[in-house]
């Protein structure tokens, strides 16, 4: 499982939104290649996130959906050890 994944879907505003800003966080915080996966291409998937999308996973861990929230993405490059 790649490290860092977009569960997206075609034709979502939000997941183009989202994805735009981790480009533009990439080089700040050193962010691991992004893995982007079609919601709709996995049943398991689609049944979990079907309409949370787009969803940030991090080692498997859901970050956030709906919008990229950056403090929540920091808090779980550093391992989760502050809340």
């Amino acid at each position: 499982m790649p490290v860092l994944q977009l569960l997206s879907r075609a034709g979502c505003g939000l997941c183009d939104e989202m994805h735009a800003d981790l480009v533009a966080l990439a080089d700040e915080l050193e962010l691991p290649p992004l893995a982007i996966v079609d919601v709709d291409s996995d049943p398991t998937l689609q049944r979990r996130f079907g309409l949370k999308i787009p969803v940030l996973l991090l080692h498997g861990q859901v970050v956030c959906f709906g919008k990229l929230d950056e403090a929540e993405l920091r808090r779980h490059l550093r391992g989760g050890r502050e809340k």
